[in-house]
């Protein structure tokens, strides 16, 4: 036996099928006590994932996605960072419905 020989090739792997977002969100929601409007509010998505929901964090996710807008004006700034989060998760593989990103 030929002690060089090249081994045998893995088979490649499949692409991975995109994430559904929101059927995952869903899912997560309905198991949720408290009824969270994550569609729309970004609060209420961050805390559908428990992550902190604070206005502080908030400003701080708001700054790493390079929000250009005034963090004083929360209303607006929630509105950018909901339509960003979706954005990216739609960047990152999700598959995202076009309402839930604009």
């Amino acid at each position: 036996p030929a002690a060089d020989a090249a081994p045998a090739s893995a088979p490649a792997a499949a692409p991975a099928e995109p994430v559904d977002v929101e059927s995952d969100l869903s899912a997560l929601a309905e198991q949720n006590s408290e009824k969270l409007n994550w569609r729309t509010s970004i609060v209420d998505l961050m805390k559908l994932l428990s992550l902190d929901s604070s206005l502080g964090a908030r400003k701080q996710l708001a700054e790493e996605l390079d929000y250009s807008g005034d963090t004083n004006d929360s209303a607006s700034m929630n509105i950018w960072l909901h339509k960003q989060v979706m954005t990216k998760l739609a960047e990152n593989g999700g598959k995202v419905p076009d309402d839930l990103k604009n």
